[in-house]
């Protein structure tokens, strides 16, 4: 059974949707009949070791009063002093650069192959969690990333446009497999849609409150639609207190306290339940390096696809690899609150419209994005790299 030491700076669990991907991950790999270690960070709360989803968790503990630099890079410190101990893997899985480098310098010293998980990168992310960061600390990073890029045996991401964006560093488009995100159709199964007659709709938004999702266009976007339909946001996630504080500001500005409700991000088993109880669901994502440049694959977007709920989402291409306009979501013009107002009425005030976006879109997120195929398509790039 070929051993496999996975890597992740993330929380696992989480509500975050890393820790769904890590955990679907998990599930695919030990079925492919995989024996699996996962090292990720402690919080100070879970276990220093855990089984998950049959694969062994080891959590490295960390100092969370230092910065998230020197706690990635103590994290990378921990993770080779673990192979260092621990020399015997096939595969060494990595989502990151900090401990990535390392591991791809060191492959042909422990003799193993390496795969590297791009979801996203901190040359290009790290400014909208840190706004103040130092362009030249970017600059380094960047290069980091490009050398990890290079040494890893296979790379993974989870959009046509991440792997346009590895491609344009100067790598192999052959060696980058796209396998977009999931959903689990135990998890989320479609449900009728509210009826609207003597109650407020509910427009839901559900993600982290990082600086790329386009809050601020559904903010500015909200006034619009209560000029001519009262409605109430509600906004669940994870943010950092600037984010929160920010968003505050926002819709205090304009006005709207009684009309959106923002509370704190749910275990990723309470998520249907708010999306059974929305009439609409919205992905803003703002026109941004990090969407149009490094790509990704909004997880969001699949669950409230597979949820049967009207979708409202940004027109940009990681939203048109999993939708398609008119059929499976409304398009608005990304940073426009006035088009996203516009499709959002639109819906508000045709339910037959609605029914047919929110049958498409399950039927299409339920056949052509699981877990179980992307599962697969991991187990065949393992197959490839043990070969």
């Amino acid at each position: 059974m070929p051993r496999v030491l996975y890597t992740a700076f993330d929380i696992v669990p989480s509500p975050k949707g890393a820790s769904t991907h890590i955990l679907h991950n998990l599930r695919g790999l030990v079925n492919g009949q995989f024996d699996v270690h996962l090292l990720t960070p402690n919080d100070g709360l879970l276990p220093p070791e855990d089984t998950i989803e049959g694969a062994r968790l080891t959590r490295v503990p960390q100092d969370l009063s230092q910065s998230f630099l020197e706690r990635a890079i103590h994290f990378g410190k921990a993770v080779f002093a673990h192979l260092t101990l621990n020399p015997n893997y096939d595969v060494v899985h990595y989502r990151n650069i900090w401990d990535g480098l390392a591991i791809g310098q060191n492959k042909k010293r422990f003799g193993y192959k390496t795969l590297f998980e791009v979801n996203g990168l901190p040359s290009i992310e790290l400014k909208y969690h840190y706004p103040g960061i130092d362009a030249t600390l970017l600059a380094k990073i960047k290069e980091q990333e490009i050398a990890t890029l290079h040494l890893s045996d296979a790379i993974i991401c989870p959009s046509n446009v991440t792997r346009d964006y590895i491609a344009s560093l100067g790598l192999d488009r052959k060696r980058v497999t796209v396998i977009p995100n999931g959903v689990s159709p135990s998890d989320f199964s479609p449900s009728p849609l509210p009826s609207r007659e003597g109650r407020l709709p509910v427009l839901l938004y559900i993600g982290t409150l990082a600086d790329w999702q386009g809050l601020d266009v559904l903010i500015h976007a909200l006034p619009r639609i209560l000029e001519q339909q009262p409605v109430l946001l509600r906004i669940v996630g994870r943010g950092r207190s600037r984010q929160r504080k920010l968003l505050s500001k926002q819709i205090r500005k304009l006005g709207m306290e009684g009309s959106v409700g923002v509370q704190p991000a749910v275990p990723h088993h309470e998520v249907p339940a708010l999306i059974a109880d929305s009439d609409i669901c919205i992905a803003p994502l703002g026109l941004n390096d990090r969407n149009v440049t490094q790509g990704a694959c909004p997880i969001k977007v699949l669950e409230y696809m597979a949820s049967s709920r009207p979708l409202v989402a940004s027109n940009m291409p990681i939203v048109r690899e999993l939708v398609r306009e008119d059929v499976d979501a409304l398009l608005f013009s990304p940073n426009d609150p006035a088009d996203l107002a516009q499709q959002v009425l639109v819906l508000l005030n045709d339910m037959e419209l609605s029914q047919r976006l929110s049958d498409s879109a399950t039927e299409r997120a339920l056949t052509k994005f699981t877990w179980h195929q992307a599962q697969k398509k991991l187990v065949k790039v393992y197959g490839k790299l043990l070969a």
